[in-house]
Formats: structure tokens, sequence, C-alpha cells
């Protein structure tokens, strides 16, 4: 269950597009903030990629994702193996098809300082990280959160946009893995059918958790 548990911390952060909202020439901190504020939801596709210590490539994945604040997200690997995390508002739902099992904790608990909480979450970014600006690189503007959380999953999280979307993540943790978020697609604020955030276990797996 490793492998979930890290997606989850790591990939949950949604690297979700509002075009158009803040000028290009505003701070990354500026821009994170307006960018939770004004994102309700949303709903795409995404590439992840995994990289070592020492830089070489562990592995890449994508899939589809959705969110709706606060506490309420899907996110569905498809590629190179299935694996499904539900958070119903209440619970976060962690399946695993090829070991016929699911994972299941609270929402508050899972979420906690982590990089789902600045998506996912009741937008309190303040309260959980530090926040600073990135300043400018590869074209884009950048934001900088560290959680303040001591027993955080990650050590910090860089979060770029561009004319006030948020285009790009690249998220360290606390081993040095570096985990790299591309967008292939992506709708802000449309309605999501509610089935989407509900999740029921498949008949014969095992169950563990709350």
């Amino acid at each position: 269950m490793d492998r979930i548990r890290r997606g989850f911390l790591t990939v949950l952060c949604l690297a979700l597009t509002t075009p158009g909202v803040l000028a290009a020439s505003a701070d990354g901190v500026t821009q994170l903030k307006r960018f939770v504020a004004d994102t309700a939801r949303a709903e795409g596709r995404f590439v992840q990629s995994v990289y070592r210590q020492n830089g070489g490539r562990a592995d890449e994945s994508e899939g589809e994702f959705a969110f709706e604040r606060p506490g309420k997200f899907r996110w569905h690997y498809v590629k190179p193996y299935p694996q499904v995390l539900v958070g119903d508002g209440t619970r976060l739902w962690a399946y695993d098809p090829e070991l016929a099992q699911v994972t299941v904790k609270t929402v508050g608990d899972a979420l906690g300082a982590t990089p789902a909480a600045i998506l996912a979450g009741d937008g309190e970014l303040d309260a959980r990280f530090t926040l600073e600006d990135g300043g400018d690189a590869n074209g884009l503007r950048w934001a900088i959160a560290t959680p303040k959380a001591a027993d955080s999953s990650f050590a910090r999280m860089k979060l770029g946009f561009r004319d006030g979307a948020l285009v790009g993540m690249e998220i360290r943790d606390n081993f040095g893995h570096t985990t790299i978020l591309r967008f292939t697609r992506l709708t802000a604020n449309a309605p999501i059918d509610p089935a989407t955030f509900r999740f029921t276990p498949p008949a014969g797996v095992d169950v563990i958790g709350e």
C-alpha cells in the first residue's frame, strides 16, 4: 500500500488551472491564494513523473482527477497500473485492484498539512504552510509552500503560475524524491456529478481501516 499512500500525499495536490485570474506580474503567493479562493472544483487529466534523489526517474503514471472543496476528490490512476483514491468529504478510500484491497481513513487525518490540503482542503493556507514567492523560472512565476507541521509527509512544494493559471507543480518529499505534475486537460468550476466522490468497495476485496 506504500505506492497508494505516496500517491495520495504527493499527487492529490492536483495542479488545477484557472485561466486569466491575475496579471502575470503578481507574485507567486498572491496568485496561489487567488487560485485557491476562486477554484471551488475542477476535473481533468494528468501525467505524473517521480524522480529519485540522484535525478533518475523512478516511475511515470497518468490518469484522471476531480476535486470539490472542502474534502472531496477523486484521483484515478489509469497507467501503468490502476489505482483509485476517493475522498467523500468524510473518509478517504484507497483502492488497489492488484491487491484486491481497500484502505479507509478519515479525510481530516489524511489531508493534514499535505499538498492535498492546498486544493481539496478548507483554504486555510497560512495556518498550515509557510508561503513565499519563488521568483521567475522557466516562463512561470513560482510560489513555495513549506509545511509548518514537523511530521508532514513532504519537505516543500513549488507551484508555478502563468497569467494566473497554475500550470506546474514540483513536490520534494522527506526522502529526497521529487514529483512533477503535468496536466493534459482541465476544466475548472464546471458542475461535477456527486457520484464522482462516492466509493463502494467492490465485492470480495479486503477493507482495512475505519
